[in-house]
């Protein structure tokens, strides 16, 4: 049994869902306490729930402390199972953080897996699901991984109630990654949508964001679109392509927010991941972590940002598997990450 303090690091709800998917992955049982110790109201929340519910019926794990609120968590996987599989997170929940506790775990399922995932797509505090397809799954696919997603429903914060789908595929020739030189910017593309809102709202939000990304002097190409929902919503995301990589920044409206600030916001970061020496963003970089450390050889990436989830990952990877991580830079300033990864036999 792996005995986790989850309150060291970022100390948050990320550390709970990356120790699922390496116990689930690893076959490792283990023991989680002061889960979210230090947030204002610690302990698991329901899609902290939703997480360890998805990850045990993937494994057939035996879970104690399920429970809201609950701040210790023992999690014990029997096994792992691909398959057909629907999780509801009955909130606005991040489908996206569900997606990514499971997907690593299901890529090395023996059989297929086809997931429907309800609950929050483009909400606060997560990537959105337009990230994801436009930057995280990419990447992914680089390296060897196959998933493949599709939006049928957005949902945005507070109801929730979007609808994703996910096919996934075991990966069987994993390649390490370099992306550490990314090269000359050559073009920005985006896109500005609405669900349930007019659409001059989604105009709006472009019309600002070309305004002030125009003196970057490249091709700029933002759409406007208008998505299906299950409640009124807005968001803009931008891509930014370099000749070797690429980061992506995007930005959710909410009531009484107006729609140039929406735009703004996504513009400031990604100017900010431009104006770094970074190859990819920030939230990238600790999205990939996990991957790659079950990608056999050295991977390496620089990133615009290293942040606390980024060290939060590569210090819980050392609790499950004997991976090499070094991180050079300052935490919060553009840095470069050296994985030495594994091959996975359960």
């Amino acid at each position: 049994m792996i005995e986790i303090d989850a309150s060291f690091g970022e100390g948050g709800g990320q550390i709970l869902r990356s120790a699922l998917s390496l116990s689930v992955i690893t076959g490792k049982a283990m023991r989680l306490s002061s889960i979210r110790a230090r947030r204002p109201q610690p302990g698991l929340k329901p899609q902290h729930l939703k997480a360890v519910e998805a990850a045990a019926q993937i494994s057939d794990a035996h879970v104690e402390g399920a429970d809201l609120g609950a701040q210790i968590l023992t999690f014990q996987p029997q096994s792992l199972n691909g398959g057909e599989y629907v999780f509801d997170i009955g909130t606005a929940g991040s489908v996206s953080l569900l997606l990514q506790t499971i997907c690593l775990p299901l890529s090395f399922a023996g059989q297929p897996s086809r997931l429907t995932l309800i609950g929050g797509t483009h909400v606060p505090w997560s990537p959105c699901y337009h990230y994801l397809v436009w930057q995280w799954l990419p990447y992914l696919a680089k390296a060897g991984y196959r998933v493949h997603c599709s939006l049928e429903r957005a949902g945005f914060y507070p109801p929730g109630g979007g609808l994703v789908h996910a096919e996934i595929s075991p990966g069987r020739h994993l390649s390490a990654l370099n992306i550490t030189q990314r090269g000359r910017l050559l073009h920005i593309r985006g896109l500005s949508a609405v669900g349930r809102l007019p659409l001059s709202i989604a105009e709006r939000q472009r019309k600002q964001a070309v305004d002030k990304l125009s003196d970057l002097d490249v091709p700029l190409e933002i759409e406007v679109a208008e998505v299906s929902s299950a409640s009124p919503g807005t968001f803009i995301v931008l891509q930014a392509e370099f000749e070797n990589s690429r980061c992506c920044a995007f930005a959710l409206g909410e009531r009484h927010k107006l729609a140039e600030r929406v735009a703004d916001e996504a513009v400031e970061e990604l100017r900010a991941d431009i104006a770094s020496s970074g190859a990819i963003d920030a939230w990238l970089g600790d999205q990939l972590l996990l991957p790659l450390s079950f990608v056999p050889g050295r991977s390496a990436f620089s990133v615009s940002r290293v942040s606390r989830h980024l060290r939060t990952n590569a210090e819980l990877l050392k609790y499950f598997l004997p991976v090499s991580v070094q991180i050079d830079g300052e935490t919060n300033q553009p840095g470069r990450v050296q994985i030495q990864g594994v091959e996975i036999t359960r």
